[in-house]
């Protein structure tokens, strides 16, 4: 009898503290921070004891539950965006911004990979047994062993304007790889390295993290962790210019995804 009382006594006070504990987890707060380039726009997710997240971009887009999304919209407007968090009480929170995109003329053809638009671009494979192409909405880049491939795109560029260079990434599983973005006066050769005009935009597994999912705006702060703050760029004469894209490693994972890429005057 002695021996029941005492189980008896130690379920309660499980019970007990476990209430206790739920008592005290933290209720969730939500909030975020959108940061606008053109029509992309990279968010800051501010939000504190969040356990899962949906983002409604406003635009009918499929809901993400990123962390910190990177999203594209197809037109210039204003649009009502909406952050949903769970919490880890099991709470829900929501808050809604507007985020304002607009839509200035495009140097590059073909950037939002659409059907038709691998004719666009020029594409040359370095080394390796990459499997490249513009398929289902996106660049990419696919190879389990190692691999060095890009593409290429000529646009016109006007002396002394600064122009901003931008693209959405999304890869997966990579080790040992990078992706980087030139802008350059030289014109590409049909293999081999490109690195005339410096690196625009630069991410690699040495400085993100290998197996680390990379999903977003690449000229964040979080993602562009080769060539900080040089996506904006001008030349001191007009003329013609080359976007130089180039993928290479031992294992691109899932692969390097593309989309959306832009070159716009900076007003």
């Amino acid at each position: 009898m002695k021996i029941k009382f005492i189980a008896f006594a130690l379920c309660l006070i499980t019970a007990f503290a476990g209430c206790k504990d739920e008592e005290n987890v933290p209720a969730p707060s939500v909030d975020f921070t959108p940061s606008v380039n053109n029509l992309l726009v990279n968010f800051t997710n501010n939000s504190t004891n969040g356990r899962y997240f949906e983002w409604n971009f406003g635009d009918n887009s499929p809901v993400s539950t990123q962390m910190n999304p990177g999203h594209a919209y197809e037109d210039e407007g204003t649009y009502n965006v909406k952050l949903s968090v769970i919490g880890r009480d099991g709470s829900k929170l929501s808050t809604t911004k507007q985020v304002k995109v607009t839509a200035p003329a495009n140097l590059i053809t073909g950037g939002k990979m659409n059907p038709g638009d691998e004719t666009k671009w020029t594409k040359y494979v370095m080394g390796g047994a990459a499997t490249v192409g513009i398929t289902n909405g996106k660049m990419e880049f696919k190879s389990t062993a190692w691999s060095h491939s890009g593409y290429y795109q000529k646009i016109s560029v006007e002396a002394n304007k600064t122009y901003v260079l931008d693209m959405l990434i999304t890869s997966g599983g990579a080790t040992n790889t990078w992706c980087e973005v030139y802008v350059g006066k030289v014109v590409p050769p049909g293999s081999g390295d490109y690195n005339d005009g410096g690196q625009r935009l630069g991410w690699n597994t040495w400085c993100y993290g290998n197996n680390k999912p990379v999903d977003g705006v690449f000229s964040s702060s979080a993602i562009n962790c080769g060539a900080a703050n040089k996506n904006t760029f001008s030349f001191s004469t007009s003329g013609d210019a080359y976007l130089v894209i180039r993928v290479g490693g031992d294992n691109l994972g899932t692969g390097i995804f593309l989309d959306n890429i832009s070159i716009t005057e900076k007003k």
